[in-house]
């Protein structure tokens, strides 16, 4: 299925594996790659030398296009970029908007620049700038989201732009494609369904959650990090609802020690990096400090297999998900699905 997405990225189908920190590293990046689709790395919770080993281990077992999602606003987000364009990764994508310099540096090294957007004046404001393409995420994706469902920000932001537009919130199967495409989307994007695969490297206990988890189960909670983080609903964040200011700055502090030695940042480059979060927001330095849970709480689950220590993003379509399929037969019962789907809607025809 060719759309303005495969064309500017290189790949079969127009599906996209999100980037999500300490799940989507190589192994499940490269099987995405090899099914046709877009494999992102996340790159937040490396350092800048286990960036370019993971880059490297993925070109390694694939010759297919992927991407390198970074986080615009960190410190040493030039080094990256020196990475990806050195390591010749096709894409580049981004949790908050780049700036303009950043844009224009990917694009002179020929890497596709594709940020991640949740409003429409933001996609605005990235095409301007001169992105290749957006990924739109409503409020029914995973993790850091806003409060517009996909089906009202979609067709705002496909209005908006005239980039290809990447739908993602809310999506795990062919008709969930088929209804993004007809919104005017070049694609769609899939966090938690990518996740929930035999490809991830999520543990098998952390899986299992996720997959007797009904779509009540997933909810939108501040107390992670001070900002709406949607995610399943677990014991611990029950208690971290519960918990008091000093108690949850506490952990806060703490969680950011262990992440300053997983990151090699330094506490100087992590207050730059706060400032930087700060600009333009209405952040106080209680929720940048809160920010250091995020991390760390979704480590406890994604890494070391313990739901009751940390945190696991979802989107609400893991209520819906029941299987483990590999990369390959995703992609492919996607692509089925899709073709079956709109098959049976050209032969139903329409009366006017």
């Amino acid at each position: 299925m060719e759309t303005p997405l495969t064309k500017l990225v290189g790949v079969r189908h127009p599906i996209v594996q999100t980037g999500m920190g300490w799940v989507a590293g190589p192994r499940l990046v490269s099987a995405t790659a090899n099914a046709g689709a877009l494999g992102i790395l996340a790159s937040a919770t490396m350092t800048v030398e286990r960036l370019r080993s993971a880059v490297r281990e993925v070109k390694s077992r694939t010759d297919a296009p992927f991407g390198v999602n970074l986080r615009a606003d960190a410190g040493d987000a030039r080094e990256r970029v020196k990475v990806i364009v050195e390591e010749g990764v096709r894409v580049a994508s981004f949790a908050l908007a780049p700036s303009r310099e950043l844009i224009a540096e990917l694009k002179d090294a020929g890497v596709v620049v594709i940020p991640s957007i949740g409003a429409r004046r933001h996609a605005e404001k990235v095409a301007a700038w001169g992105a290749d393409a957006v990924v739109v995420q409503g409020g029914e994706g995973g993790g850091h989201t806003g409060e517009v469902a996909t089906t009202v920000l979609l067709p705002q932001v496909v209005d908006a732009v005239d980039i290809p537009v990447v739908a993602a919130g809310g999506f795990c199967d062919g008709r969930g494609l088929v209804a993004a495409l007809a919104y005017g989307a070049a694609g769609v994007a899939m966090g938690t369904r990518f996740l929930l695969t035999s490809d991830s490297t999520v543990p098998d206990a952390v899986k299992a959650r996720y997959l007797a988890a009904s779509v009540k189960d997933v909810t939108v909670t501040t107390r992670v990090d001070g900002l709406p983080h949607r995610m399943l609903r677990t014991e611990l964040v029950a208690a971290l609802e519960k918990s008091g200011r000093l108690a949850s700055l506490a952990r806060a502090v703490r969680h950011a020690a262990a992440f300053r030695e997983l990151s090699g940042l330094g506490w100087a480059q992590l207050a730059r990096d706060g400032l930087a979060m700060k600009h333009g927001k209405d952040l106080t330095w209680s929720q940048l400090l809160l920010a250091a849970n995020t991390p760390m709480l979704l480590k406890s689950a994604m890494v070391d297999g313990r739901p009751d220590a940390g945190v696991m993003a979802s989107g609400q379509i893991a209520g819906v998900i029941e299987d483990l399929p590999s990369c390959a037969d995703l992609v492919e019962r996607v692509m089925v699905e899709a073709r079956e789907v709109m098959g049976r809607l050209g032969n139903q025809g329409v009366k006017g």
